[in-house]
Order: C-alpha cells, then sequence, then structure tokens
C-alpha cells in the first residue's frame, strides 16, 4: 500500500480496519441533529419534571449542553463527545452536565437516560437521514477487494447504525467483520483491535487501521498494528491529529499494489 506513492510498510497488508463516522462517511448533519435534539428533550423534561430549577437555569442548559456534545455553530468538533464518544459515554456526559447545573446524580442520569430514549425513537426526517459515504471510498474499498486484502469497521456506533450505513451505500459485500459499540471490548480499548484482526484470521501487525480520531490511532498503536493512518476529510473542521501519525485527505491518495 502506497502514500502518495510511497510505501507504508515493508510486510504486507492483510487486512484494513476502518472507522466509520468522520471515515468512511461524512455524517456531521446527522450527529448534529442528533445532539439538538438531546438538548431540547433535556430542556423539555427539565421543564417538566423540576420546573423551578429549570427556571433558575434556563439560560444556562443549552449552552452548557452544547459545549458538552461539542456543538459549534453549524457543525461539530471532530474531537467532541458527539463525533467520537460512545452513546453510552454521551449519556454520562449529559448526565454531568445536568448534575453540575443542580440535579442530583441519580435524578441527572435518569433524565439524560431518558432524553436519549426519546431521540433515538424521534422518526423526525433530519434525525433519519442517512450518512454519505466519503468521496473516493467506494473505489478504494474496490481495489482492496481485488487485491485480496480483508476490510472491517471499528466504530463506537451500534450494530444496527453500522449495518444501516453499509447497507444504504451498497457496501456490505465489502467488509468481513465489523466491531461496534455492542461488542466488548469495544473502542478505545487496544483488545478491541486485537479481537478483530482474530475474526478476520490475521494479526495487528499485518493490518492497517485508518480513522479520523487520535483516540483511534492510539488505540492502533497500543494493539501493534502496522500501518496507523488518520484521515482528515470528514468533517467540516480537520480534526486534531496527533502529526506524528502519517494522514490522509482524500481516499486517492492511497494506491493499493496488488501482490
Amino acid at each position: 500500500m502506497l502514500l502518495r506513492g510511497r510505501p507504508l510498510h515493508q510486510g504486507e497488508i492483510e487486512a484494513v480496519l476502518f472507522d466509520k463516522d468522520g471515515t468512511l462517511c461524512h455524517s456531521e448533519l446527522r450527529l448534529l441533529a442528533l445532539a439538538r435534539a438531546r438538548v431540547n428533550q433535556c430542556q423539555r423534561f427539565l421543564e417538566q419534571r423540576h420546573p423551578q430549577l429549570a427556571l433558575s437555569v434556563a439560560a444556562e442548559l443549552a449552552p452548557r449542553l452544547e459545549a458538552t456534545y461539542g456543538v459549534q455553530g453549524n457543525g461539530l468538533h471532530p474531537a467532541g463527545t458527539t463525533a467520537v464518544a460512545s452513546r453510552e459515554h454521551n449519556l454520562i456526559s449529559t448526565a454531568t452536565a445536568l448534575a453540575q447545573l443542580g440535579l442530583g446524580w441519580p435524578e441527572a442520569l435518569e433524565l439524560a437516560d431518558a432524553a436519549f430514549q426519546h431521540c433515538d425513537l424521534t422518526a423526525d426526517d433530519e434525525l433519519s437521514a442517512g450518512s454519505t459515504a466519503t468521496d473516493g471510498v467506494h473505489e478504494l474499498l474496490q481495489q482492496l477487494c481485488g487485491a485480496g486484502v480483508a476490510c472491517a469497521v471499528i466504530s463506537n456506533d451500534d450494530q444496527q447504525g453500522i449495518a444501516a450505513f453499509l447497507a444504504s451505500h451498497n457496501l456490505g459485500p465489502c467488509f468481513a467483520a465489523l466491531r461496534s459499540a455492542d461488542h466488548h471490548p469495544r473502542k478505545p480499548d487496544p483488545a478491541a483491535v486485537v479481537a478483530l484482526c482474530s475474526d478476520l484470521g490475521t494479526e495487528p501487525g499485518r493490518c492497517a487501521l485508518i480513522g479520523d480520531a487520535n483516540s483511534d490511532l492510539l488505540m492502533a498503536e497500543r494493539a501493534g498494528v502496522a500501518v496507523v493512518l488518520g484521515y482528515g476529510a470528514g468533517w467540516q473542521q480537520p480534526p486534531p491529529l496527533e502529526p506524528r501519525f502519517p494522514q490522509l485527505a482524500h481516499w486517492r491518495e492511497l494506491e493499493v499494489l496488488r501482490t
């Protein structure tokens, strides 16, 4: 495999592990809509269940939650909780923000959970709109498959969300395995990478991993992945990736060599 014409590794790469949101797909608009829906639902539930507190923190609640989620105007911070963290971690961060505003922890956790469940069931078009594949990813996946390189997804989305994205873009046949938030261990535990490589019948030292977050890249490095690449074109704002990792801004910068 070559990056801008230069070899990335001396040995053979048997598999490539891809992050999903911000790497395989542009999901910023969908995730932004989800973050705003969670903010609105937390406001509604707080007004219904704790009206006096809601009144006293009316000016603070939305900005606090937006900062928690990484909402920045009409975009998301690519390293924020909505962009990178699992649903569980987002729920805990929401409860923490609510507790900082004066709710007891049990009440904060219950309200956050209720708001998240409500948003999960929302059938609003803005929330249910699918993510779009990043430019050139179809061509790269075809090259990898043609060269006999296995592909897999490792993501903090749930298994259903990953499968829905792959199906909507006819990418399912390109991927031999996936690791989701439903699996244990999961990202960013390096053991999740080792387990996924095992599912593929290979080992980290014969694999590449491509992601848009430092947590992805550090996880891969700690797992002993041979080639660790940062992808920077999945968000409006380029993700703040560690410069010591090789990075690409378009899939055409990668060339797959047939052996």
